[in-house]
């Protein structure tokens, strides 16, 4: 795969025609001049993909902040700990995903199962192999999924739990609205809040 080239744009300082008097420019000619001397191209300033992973990571991080805290402020009886982290995807520093929060629940056959709360800033595919994402997709803004997670003893490290589903993957959606409801039914501690928000 090709790597792709980021370049920062530089703000400009107010242009010298600027500073001309234009109201007296009209009414001298009665035209508004559309001609800038200084319409030049400005000379790039390329990011290593260093600089480029630092941004996508503070923007990730702010989007995951905003998710917790909308998650937070449903009911007092619902509440999750903050465990925000992002990463860039390799070779596409652009792209990434922010891990919002963490917890643990029963739901059908399956008790007990510890998740995690995840936002992307593409859409793609959640594959059952070593490599999670598949057929990314940047032209979507961004993708929220859960997944069911298990303590690996080999690394010491969470790894997902291919146990509950084929790929461990709890939901996965588009609009922020559905992932909120989902992490809320997953946090639910009794029916009868399960219910309500069913029913939101």
């Amino acid at each position: 795969m090709a790597k792709f080239r980021y370049f920062a744009l530089k703000k400009s300082d107010a242009p010298p025609s600027a500073l001309k008097a234009v109201h007296s420019e009209f009414l001298r000619t009665g035209r508004i001049s559309r001609r800038r001397e200084d319409w030049l191209a400005e000379e790039r300033r390329y990011l290593t993909h260093e600089e480029v992973a630092a941004r996508t990571g503070r923007k990730l991080e702010a989007a995951g902040e905003t998710a917790h805290e909308r998650i937070n402020t449903f009911h007092r009886s619902i509440r999750f700990p903050k465990l925000i982290f992002h990463r860039t995807l390799e070779n596409q520093p652009h792209l990434g995903y922010c891990h919002v929060t963490s917890a643990r629940t029963s739901f059908a056959r399956f008790a007990d199962v510890k998740w995690a709360f995840y936002l992307t800033n593409f859409f793609a595919d959640i594959g059952g192999t070593e490599q999670f994402f598949e057929r990314i997709r940047p032209d979507f803004s961004r993708m929220y999924f859960a997944v069911a997670i298990q303590p690996d003893r080999d690394s010491h490290t969470m790894a997902i739990d291919r146990s509950v589903r084929d790929n461990g993957v709890l939901f996965r959606t588009r609009d922020p609205k559905e992932a909120l409801k989902n992490v809320l039914m997953l946090g639910a501690r009794d029916v009868e809040l399960r219910k309500i928000i069913a029913a939101l």
